[in-house]
C-alpha cells in the first residue's frame, strides 16, 4: 500500500468521525428548534451565532484556520435554521420580511389590453421588447428619460414599463438598476432583443461625409471598434438609439449620422451605410417588464431581491451562504453604491425559485434576519433565449 493510499484512509476515518459528530450535532439542534418553538424564540440570534463563531476561532490551534472554520461553521449553521425552521413558524416580526409578504398577498392578476410605457422613440429596442412580450398588438408608447415610465407607473398613467437592465456587451445599465431601488416597483417578466446596430444616414450619404454620430451611450460603447476606425468623427450620445434616427432625419445634414436599428432607419426613412456595426456578433439586450404591483404568472422560475449587508468581515459570505444550504441556483449578483453613504453598496440578486414554494418562507425568513433594508422585486419566468 502506497503512503497516498495510507493518508486517503487516514482523511476517510477522520471523517467517519465527522459525520458521526455532525449526525450528533443536528440531533441537538433539533431538540433546540423544538424549545424555541415551545417558548417562541426566534430561530436566527445574530449575537449568538457571533459567539459560536468566535468560541470556534478561539480553539483553533493554528490561527491560519481562522477564515477555513469560519466558513465551515457558517455553512453548518446554515443548515441547523434550515433544520429548525421546520418546525418554528415566525411571523412578520421584521419590516423587510413584512413589507415582502404584504406585496405577496396583495398580488393582482396581469392586465388585459394594458397600456405599456418604454424609454426611446418608436423604432427603439426597447419597443421591440415591448412587441415581443405583449404581443404586435399592444398600446406602447415611448417616453423621454428612463425615469419617466417609473413616473407613469407611479401616476397610474400606464400598466406596465419595459426596460433594459443589461447588454451582454456592456454589462448593466446603471440608471434602471438605480430607478428600481428608488421607486416601489416590482418586476413581472423578462425578454430579450438581439442588437444589430446598423450606421444610417440621409440618403445619398458617403461614410466620407460624415463628421458626427449619435446614438445612445449604450450604442456607442458597443460600436467602438468600429468607431475607432473613424477617429475623426464626434460621438455624440442621445437619450435613445431611436430618437438619433429620428435627429438625423430631422437635420437633413448629410455630415451627421446614427447608430440604432434597421427599424429605425426604416421608420425614418434613412439608408443604411454599415450593418453589424456592434463588436459583438451575439450583443443581446435584457429587458425587465416593470408593474406597480407584485404578479405571479404561471411559469414563474426566477426571484430578484436587493439587499444591503452589515460593514463587516464575512456579511456578504453569510447571506451566500443562504442559496447554497438551500439548494438555489444564484444566477446574479449586481452591486450599485448607496446614495449618500460612501463606499457601501446595495446588491441585486437573481437566483431560480418560486415564492410559493413550501420552504420559501424560511428562506425569505433567514434572508431578512441576516441581511438589512431588503426586498423582493418580484417572481417571473426566465426568458433569456
Amino acid at each position: 500500500m502506497s503512503e497516498l493510499d495510507l493518508l486517503r484512509g487516514a482523511i476517510d476515518e477522520v471523517d467517519r468521525q465527522i459525520v458521526t459528530l455532525f449526525e450528533r450535532r443536528m440531533e441537538v439542534t433539533q431538540r433546540v428548534g423544538e424549545y424555541k418553538k415551545q417558548v417562541g424564540m426566534p430561530v436566527l440570534d445574530p449575537k449568538r451565532e457571533r459567539d459560536v463563531l468566535q468560541k470556534k476561532i478561539d480553539w483553533l490551534h493554528d490561527p491560519e484556520l481562522k477564515t477555513d472554520v469560519t466558513t465551515l461553521y457558517e455553512t453548518i449553521m446554515a443548515l441547523s435554521r434550515k433544520q429548525q425552521r421546520k418546525l418554528v413558524h415566525e411571523g412578520t416580526e421584521l419590516a423587510s420580511f413584512a413589507r415582502y409578504a404584504a406585496a405577496l398577498a396583495d398580488c393582482r392578476e396581469p392586465v388585459e389590453h394594458p397600456r405599456v410605457v418604454y424609454q426611446g422613440e418608436p423604432g427603439a429596442y426597447s419597443e421591440m421588447a415591448a412587441i415581443d412580450f405583449f404581443g404586435p398588438d399592444v398600446a406602447a408608447k415611448g417616453l423621454y428619460q428612463f425615469e419617466d415610465p417609473f413616473e407613469a407607473l407611479r401616476k397610474g398613467e400606464a400598466d406596465y414599463a419595459v426596460l433594459p437592465i443589461e447588454n451582454s456587451s456592456t454589462g448593466a445599465i446603471r440608471q434602471v438598476y438605480d430607478l428600481l431601488a428608488q421607486y416601489q416597483c416590482y418586476i413581472v417578466g423578462e425578454t430579450t432583443v438581439r442588437v444589430r446596430h446598423c450606421l444610417m444616414a440621409l440618403p445619398g450619404t458617403k461614410l466620407e461625409d460624415i463628421d458626427t454620430v449619435y446614438s445612445h451611450e449604450q450604442g456607442l460603447f458597443q460600436c467602438e471598434q468600429f468607431l475607432n476606425q473613424y477617429p475623426h468623427w464626434r460621438r455624440i450620445a442621445q437619450a435613445d438609439t431611436a430618437g438619433s434616427a429620428k435627429l438625423v432625419a430631422e437635420q437633413h445634414d448629410p455630415t451627421k449620422a446614427a447608430i440604432c436599428s434597421t427599424q429605425a432607419a426604416e421608420l425614418y426613412g434613412l439608408e443604411i451605410l454599415a450593418e453589424g456595426v456592434n463588436s459583438n456578433s451575439q450583443n443581446t439586450t435584457r429587458f425587465v417588464v416593470i408593474s406597480p404591483k407584485m404578479e405571479l404568472r404561471e411559469g414563474r422560475d426566477k426571484v430578484c431581491i436587493s439587499f444591503t449587508t452589515p460593514h463587516e468581515s464575512g456579511s456578504l459570505h453569510e447571506v451566500l451562504t443562504i442559496f447554497a444550504v438551500h439548494g438555489l441556483n444564484l444566477v446574479r449578483l449586481e452591486s450599485r453604491p448607496i446614495p449618500e453613504h460612501s463606499w457601501e453598496y446595495m446588491f441585486f440578486t437573481e437566483f431560480l425559485g418560486n415564492l410559493t414554494d413550501p420552504e420559501m418562507d424560511g428562506v425569505m425568513h433567514e434572508l431578512t434576519q441576516t441581511t438589512e433594508d431588503l426586498r423582493v422585486f418580484g417572481n417571473f419566468q426566465a426568458n433569456l433565449d
